[in-house]
């Protein structure tokens, strides 16, 4: 009998689950571990999200299966979001889909329309669905980069003139994971022109999209007109809402692509469990107090990161938006390797973060580091990586 399955056999060894099961081992063992690794929010969703859920729970006949599109409540709440919040219109029975969660949905949607042998365009470095999504649906992957300047376009074009097949889809993810790098409106609409002129689709991940600082609130892809041309949109209320668990995501605009995601979806599940889905309404329709709380949260953690671990010796840009930080290896340790450097952060530090090249070969050099615990805890785990960086002969200046 043959054990060597195809998929399987596409796949990778994920290293980010290796520094994973060394925090697993090292809090077995009763070592205290600042997890700074999985982007995990610490905090619970809203009461009146809680009560609501509890509410339609207490219901008997809310057990059985619901929508595998989403009950369309949420669906229509999802709609009247998109036009509080960018201002675009959207069809709630063809152009909105809910998801379980938008990993889910991006790798629903790449088993929908990718045939084995097709080229996806995806960043690097990405969050893994963005590629191995298209990988396990039998598709072939060409890179792009991830910051939006002039070589990205150049790296676009070479890639519409010299790859066999012709590649059929782009995924765009502002503000990224793992980079944390954002895009204007503008480049947006670049973008969908040059979607338009190659006849590519594109899938934009906007989980993100409310976790912006500065003032410079994220734009969606939908925003520019014709858009719903070519593309759809993935967003979550996982990390907006802290309601990561609860697996609550949406695709939304073009009809052709999300007919497409809720026929796949048709046959492998029936929807989120409807009471779910009805205080996930309650999120989107009721105060959206905790939205700019939660803001307000990950940027005083942002800079309490950047500025103690920079006092420690190891200095972090600042991001611009997202829930985690790219961080380069301290000059001095770059040659260790970001697999190398995160595992022995953990096990002499006792600090957990994500080794950059899981997220893709250029993201070597990097960790991505999570703002998932309070600013107590972040200034201890600076004080860790100090003692750390002096252990390794490093001080403040050579860092």
């Amino acid at each position: 009998m043959d054990s060597e399955f195809y998929r399987i056999k596409r796949l990778p060894p994920y290293v980010i689950a290796e520094v994973n099961a060394m925090r697993a081992a090292a809090r077995a063992d009763g070592r205290d571990i600042i997890d700074l690794g999985m982007g995990n929010p610490d905090l619970p969703p809203p009461p009146h999200v809680i009560d609501k859920l509890c509410e339609v729970a207490r219901d008997p006949t809310s057990h059985g299966y619901s929508q595998s599109k989403g009950i369309p409540g949420l669906r229509r709440a999802q709609a009247n979001y998109y036009q509080r919040r960018f201002g675009v219109e959207l069809d709630a029975e063809s152009e909105v889909v809910v998801t379980l969660g938008s990993k889910e949905g991006l790798a629903s949607l790449a088993t929908a329309i990718t045939a084995p042998g097709d080229t996806i365009l995806a960043p690097n470095p990405s969050y893994p669905i963005h590629t191995f999504g298209f990988i396990i649906a039998g598709a072939s992957i060409r890179s792009v980069p991830t910051t939006p300047d002039e070589r990205y376009w150049h790296e676009l074009e070479q890639a519409m003139a010299f790859t066999v097949p012709r590649p059929t889809v782009l995924v765009v993810n502002y503000p990224s994971n793992p980079t944390a790098e954002v895009v204007d409106l503008a480049f947006y609409e670049r973008l969908v022109e040059w979607a338009k002129f190659h006849q590519v689709w594109l899938l934009s991940d906007l989980a993100y999209s409310e976790l912006y600082y500065d003032g410079r609130p994220t734009p969606s892809l939908l925003q520019v007109p014709g858009a719903k041309d070519v593309a759809v949109e993935f967003t979550s209320l996982s990390k907006t809402f802290s309601m990561a668990g609860w697996r609550i995501g949406f695709a939304v605009g073009n009809p052709t692509l999300i007919a497409a995601l809720t026929r796949v979806k048709s046959y492998i599940d029936y929807g989120a469990f409807t009471p779910l889905q009805a205080a996930a309404c309650a999120a989107l329709n009721g105060p959206q107090d905790i939205v700019e709380t939660n803001r307000e949260l990950y940027h005083r953690r942002r800079d309490v990161l950047v500025e103690a671990f920079g006092r420690a010796g190891w200095e972090i840009p600042a991001p611009p938006a997202s829930m985690f930080a790219w961080a380069p290896l301290p000059p001095a340790l770059r040659e260790m390797g970001s697999l190398e450097f995160s595992k022995q952060l953990l096990t002499q530090a006792g600090v957990a973060v994500a080794p950059g090249v899981g997220y893709g070969e250029d993201g070597e050099g990097f960790v991505r580091i999570a703002l998932v615990e309070n600013e107590q805890r972040l200034r201890q785990a600076a004080r860790n990586v100090r003692r750390y960086l002096q252990q390794m002969g490093i001080n403040s200046s050579a860092a």
